[in-house]
């Protein structure tokens, strides 16, 4: 039989991959179909041709700064993220809306990969961009903006005359019991989540927008993230926390208007005007005490999460995505998911649901205890902090088993403006 030359190979792996999309789509495992690849023919290697087909797999597309919605919060999550929580100093109203309007010009210069502002001739001035991202792509790079509670209201005074502009929902959030929170990674008046597939690319984004802000606002903490990359896994899948388990497999479908707009955009009627199409973030930083759960069993790990460490499927399931059974049993007479489990305590009755965005971090080790200080940047959207992030952490706080292998150390919550029209800034709609 005649080897099939290159084209001819591409064209049957490509097939074979449009096929494993299509049973993925349908729930239905395809993993392994082009494990045998490898063996036909001998002619040229199975790398010379899988660029040809993972070219939706971009890393260098441009993803729209402007729009309805700001970018970063349906958009698929990139490799790399650089989460930065600012104070501002800007001391009235003037100033802060032309920082606004400057983060909206640079912004926009940099998610399509153009240096932020005009060069001058004279070469003894700084330049206007920081310059190491010159030659790289814009690497799916969003940048999304969002206003704290202490914006509008610090130590009851009304800063710049947005008192009565402050969503009833953007408040601090409770103390959860177990929260150890320190100083240095929680709260912030303005925040940017910077997201991007290359790491260079997103910290050169908030790093440009920290020299805009010179005079104005100041960086109160910043946090790096990463999950698996796409050149590590081309597959679309549930990325995995530092715990090697899924995280985020139950989600609002971002395909699904209706969806989104009950439990992701604040919608008109919802108590405060100008955030309509917006949404509200919680950033939490969870420290997580890795090599505890590293002497732990893999059985009691399943146990304390509620899933299959390798599919991620319920306990007592076979597939990732098959809805749970809470009420099946073993041969024992046991909960397949026990009572404390983590899946089972955030779900509570199904009602709540929240848009995650999570990436893992670490940060060297931890100098109070000599181990990893590594954990999860736990982000997540939704509509209305009181009636969905709150409730599910409150429960979590109070009977999760995962909480023995975890600590809260940061936390901050902001309300993210609606997208901004070419023309106007980010924020308008908060100061017209």
């Amino acid at each position: 039989m005649a080897e099939p030359d290159k084209q001819e190979f591409t064209s049957i792996l490509k097939k074979q991959v449009s096929r494993r999309d299509v049973l993925k789509a349908a729930g239905i495992g395809g993993a392994g179909i082009l494990l045998g690849a490898a063996g036909v023919g001998g002619a040229f290697a199975l790398a010379d041709v899988l660029p040809d087909i993972q070219k939706k797999e971009k890393t260098d597309a441009i993803i729209p700064f402007y729009g309805k919605h700001q970018a970063g919060i349906t958009t698929r999550p990139q490799n790399h993220i650089y989460f930065a929580s600012f104070d501002v100093t800007a001391e009235n109203r003037k100033d802060l809306i032309r920082l606004f309007q400057d983060w909206t010009e640079a912004a926009a210069a940099m998610t399509e990969g153009r240096p932020v502002g005009d060069e001058s001739d004279n070469k003894f001035l700084p330049p206007h961009d920081t310059g190491e991202v010159l030659g790289l792509s814009p690497a799916n790079l969003t940048l999304t903006f969002g206003v704290g509670p202490t914006l509008f209201t610090k130590n009851g005074k009304d800063r710049f005359g947005l008192r009565k502009k402050q969503p009833a929902e953007l408040k601090e959030l409770p103390k959860f019991p177990l929260d150890s929170l320190e100083e240095r990674w929680t709260g912030g008046d303005l925040c940017v989540q910077a997201c991007a597939d290359d790491f260079q690319v997103a910290f050169h984004a908030v790093r440009n927008l920290a020299r805009i802000a010179r005079g104005k606002a100041v960086l109160r903490w910043a946090q790096a993230g990463f999950q698996r990359t796409k050149q590590a896994s081309s597959k679309n899948e549930t990325p995995r926390n530092l715990f090697g388990f899924k995280d985020g497999t139950v989600n609002p479908d971002v395909n699904d208007p209706a969806e989104l707009n009950k439990y992701l955009w604040v919608q008109p009627g919802d108590g405060a005007d100008w955030l309509v199409d917006g949404t509200f973030l919680v950033v939490r930083r969870i420290q997580m005490f890795i090599e505890v759960w590293d002497r732990t069993s893999l059985k009691e790990q399943e146990n304390t999460i509620g899933r299959y460490r390798d599919s991620g499927a319920y306990l007592g399931q076979k597939h990732e995505f098959d809805p749970p059974d809470f009420e099946k049993k073993d041969a024992n007479g046991e909960y397949y998911i026990p009572i404390t489990a983590h899946v089972r305590v955030a779900r509570g009755d199904g009602k709540e649901k929240i848009l995650r965005r999570s990436y893992s971090y670490t940060d060297g080790i931890d100098p109070k205890t000599g181990t990893f200080d590594a954990g999860l940047l736990f982000i997540c959207f939704q509509r209305s902090l009181s009636e969905q992030f709150i409730p599910i952490q409150t429960r979590l706080a109070q009977t999760d088993h995962l909480n023995e292998y975890i600590v809260h150390r940061g936390s901050a919550v902001f309300a993210c403006f609606p997208g901004a029209k070419k023309g106007g800034y980010i924020g308008e709609s908060l100061f017209s």
